[in-house]
């Protein structure tokens, strides 16, 4: 089956989104901000998410000159087919898909539906994950009661409830009851589940999917590689510049987060070597070297993050709550110590 690119276009008062989906490579966030840059559009927020050799990202981008919403219906074409084209690079014979849509919603949730419609939750053969480290995700049916019971047991993280909780309401599941209790480094997760029909999971196949689909969605925020913080003076093409300086020193962004406030950049990216090894020290001392030491921070793997106090578990019990697939629009994030 040939792969998919898309992109999307969105436009509100002050900015235009750009929504992009494709097969991942090194060098994939470089030449996409250098193409931006070219058509003179500065990038003033962006979040990139990589997993299971796919790629998306939502940009924020106003014009160079007025600092405003890009609207000109022939200018955004060209961004679009241009886009397109980077995100085929050397595939050409891979389906382009482009959409345009007026609506807005939020970006990590946005995120988790691009990724989700892009099948990223299928396995391939150079998966990075072990089952070691992959979470364990159980689906039975609980006949008595007519209800599917979902058990996620995996490292616990912040945003990890959202991420899940999603993922089911995307898939068109009702969530009647939920347990959530995490003790130390570890979460446990259980969710009882319907159809919108009120029936619960119907095969072995979908029980498969959703398990794919879960494991995916708690996936997709786990950032590999070193983690870079960049603090300086916002400023046209600023983006552009610091992923090719990565790119030019071999390194590829498995994530980044890029946000703009009162003419301040404060970007944060994971990046691994593009060749699979871990990071020179001496490559990241080039690169600081080039940006500047005080502008750009590392803060280190992020598998070394401390864990969570053992000594105050947190439970959580759900009920009607989850009846309603409207709760999603709310940010359900947990933030540790």
């Amino acid at each position: 089956m040939p792969s998919i690119r898309s992109v999307g276009v969105k436009q509100s008062m002050d900015h235009t989104a750009i929504e992009l989906t494709g097969s991942d490579r090194p060098g994939l966030l470089s030449e996409v901000s250098a193409v931006l840059r070219h058509l003179k559009c500065n990038v003033v927020n962006a979040e990139v998410w990589t997993h299971n050799t796919r790629a998306a990202a939502v940009m924020q981008v106003t014009d160079e000159e007025t600092e405003t919403a890009i609207t000109d219906p022939e200018r955004l074409s060209r961004i679009k087919s241009l886009l397109c084209n980077v995100l085929k690079g050397s595939n050409k014979s891979s389906l382009a898909k482009t959409v345009v849509s007026h609506s807005v919603t939020h970006t990590e949730r946005r995120l988790h539906q691009m990724m989700f419609a892009d099948r990223d939750y299928e396995r391939t053969g150079g998966d990075v994950l072990d089952h070691r480290q992959r979470p364990n995700v159980d689906v039975v049916n609980w006949h008595d009661k007519d209800y599917s019971v979902v058990t996620i047991r995996c490292k616990d993280r912040p945003k990890l409830l959202f991420d899940t909780v999603c993922t089911l309401t995307d898939m068109d599941y009702v969530v009647f009851h939920a347990n959530i209790d995490t003790l130390g480094p570890d979460s446990y997760q259980e969710y009882y589940i319907r159809h919108l029909d009120g029936s619960p999971v119907k095969s072995d196949a979908e029980r498969q999917r959703v398990t794919q689909c879960l494991e995916a969605a708690i996936e997709r925020r786990v950032s590999e590689g070193l983690k870079l913080e960049l603090c300086t003076t916002d400023r046209v093409g600023l983006l552009s510049d610091v992923t090719r300086i990565f790119r030019e020193n071999s390194l590829t962004v498995t994530r980044a987060e890029v946000t703009t406030k009162a003419g301040k950049a404060v970007n944060t990216f994971y990046v691994r070597d593009a060749s699979g090894y871990p990071v020179d020290v001496k490559t990241i001392d080039s690169i600081r070297q080039v940006l500047g030491q005080t502008i750009l921070k590392v803060k280190g793997n992020p598998d070394d993050s401390k864990p969570v106090s053992q000594e105050s578990p947190t439970r959580f019990l759900f009920g009607g709550l989850f009846k309603s697939k409207s709760f999603v629009n709310f940010s359900l994030v947990r933030s540790y110590s």
